[in-house]
């Protein structure tokens, strides 16, 4: 694994194309995008205000749902989960009240060594995204995994109705 060059988020243009799925969720139509992608809504850091991403879940388990932060610890959603871990998550047609929280970087690692051979041309595009050139061997995607954040999102009982 090299890494070549992190990449900043995308801005402009880009980051119109890249929240086109937040659009997609808005019309109703999130089940279209499957499981492997959610809708986190969150609250802004700075402003208090909602903010939404789509990511993708790249495990799930009886703990809840783990996606990682391909942008890096910069990621502005990352910083707003960070800050105050209280979410929804959507995926599909199904919504769920969640809290984040960070994963430890060998966990990660590991995270990032069971994603990759079930799904291998995600994983290396996703490497290539994000600035690592990886040989497609599982130590190469464990060490790639020890340098993105991970965050799991623990699915919160509902709360009671009054």
């Amino acid at each position: 694994m090299e890494i070549i060059d992190r990449p900043a988020p995308p801005a402009g243009l880009h980051r119109l194309l890249w929240r086109l799925p937040i659009r997609l969720y808005r019309l109703g139509l999130g089940p279209v995008l499957g499981r492997r992608v959610m809708l986190l809504t969150h609250t802004g850091r700075v402003s208090g205000l909602p903010r939404q991403a789509v990511i993708e879940v790249v495990q799930r388990d009886a703990h809840g749902y783990v996606a990682a932060s391909g942008f890096g610890p910069r990621a502005d959603w990352y910083r707003n989960v960070t800050a105050n871990p209280d979410v929804t998550l959507q995926i599909g047609g199904r919504r769920v009240q969640a809290t984040a929280s960070p994963i430890p970087t060998g966990e990660g690692g590991e995270i990032m060594a069971r994603y990759a051979p079930r799904h291998p041309t995600a994983a290396r595009r996703l490497c290539r995204l994000m600035g690592f050139a990886v040989d497609g061997g599982v130590e190469d995607y464990r060490q790639v995994g020890r340098h993105i954040p991970f965050v799991r999102f623990t699915p919160r009982p509902p709360s009671p109705t009054s």
